[in-house]
């Protein structure tokens, strides 16, 4: 080992001591929060589900305007009322995010319609629910294609303006499953894996973007249809989350700036311990976590 070697492995413990305690006083002393006036938030999977409180929340925490998309224009048409009619300007458009041209088609009809893309939130998604030898193999590629995929289409859509503008915002609506996967879901953990994999990346490779970075927010099971099979050890200490908390955490997140949020804080815990423990420890974890069952291929919030 050279000396420029040996100066670095010493200079280690005080590195980590120093982002510590810088990590520490931002939490005792928090930045002051973002104003959302200027920004237009294009939420994905956004007629129902967490997608529609998400949108209901930037609307009510000052967004100039908002934009859904997703599949089911009713349930799009009905959120786009609603948050209308509380004084937010809001627009709809149907859009698979799972279709990289009609992603790039609607991008350029939202710009033209309605303006520049600020915030982006990537919430659609779907799970499948089945074991992996029992799911139809359509099913396991459409699970990625929305859950994975889409978000490449999404931020190569809007990214590049945000860029431009030096203002701009990318959201992931991930899972804990990313990080501890459970029995049941496999389509959903996978994905979800890859996804935090790629705003992990992004928010890398935007460290040196003025004005431009990224929130993913990782919760923990939260009480929609798309979780309804959904089954944990100790549910009267770990209670499914309320969309409407999802929502909340996730635009004060953005409005301060924070890169990853874990819903509720208590899930760090399950993350620490999984780095550490051996497979037979995971095995009780995963049990603790719970398994999922879908009785309706495709729920989801898209």
């Amino acid at each position: 080992m050279d000396v420029r070697s040996a100066g670095c492995v010493l200079l280690l413990p005080l590195q980590i001591l120093y982002y510590v305690l810088k990590a520490g006083v931002r939490w005792l002393l928090p930045a002051a929060k973002r104003s959302l006036d200027r920004d237009l938030v294009l939420v994905t999977g956004g007629g129902r589900g967490i997608g529609r409180h998400l949108a209901k929340e930037f609307a009510k925490q000052g967004a100039k305007k908002v934009i859904l998309w997703g599949r089911t224009e009713r349930c799009l048409k009905e959120t786009a009322e609603e948050i209308s009619l509380s004084g937010t300007e809001c627009h709809y458009f149907v859009c698979d995010v799972a279709n990289r041209e009609e992603v790039y088609k609607q991008a350029k009809v939202v710009r033209e319609k309605v303006g520049d893309v600020t915030i982006l939130v990537n919430n659609a998604a779907v799970v499948h629910g089945k074991s992996l030898m029992d799911s139809d193999d359509d099913a396991l590629l459409k699970s990625q294609h929305i859950n994975t995929m889409g978000q490449f289409w999404t931020t190569k859509a809007f990214l590049p303006r945000m860029l431009e503008l030096q203002h701009g915002h990318v959201v992931c609506i991930n899972s804990i499953l990313s990080q501890s996967p459970i029995p049941g879901a496999i389509d959903y953990c996978t994905s979800k894996a890859s996804s935090l994999a790629f705003m992990e990346s992004l928010a890398l490779g935007l460290l040196d973007c003025p004005g431009v970075a990224c929130t993913t927010i990782l919760p923990f099971h939260t009480n929609t249809e798309m979780f309804q099979g959904m089954r944990v050890r100790f549910p009267q200490l770990f209670p499914p989350l309320r969309p409407e908390l999802v929502a909340k955490r996730t635009v004060e997140a953005v409005r301060a700036g924070k890169a990853f949020v874990y819903l509720p804080w208590t899930m760090h815990a399950l993350v620490l311990l999984k780095s550490f423990m051996p497979q037979v420890a995971l095995e009780e974890i995963h049990k603790f976590s719970g398994s999922y069952t879908c009785m309706n291929t495709f729920k989801g919030r898209t």
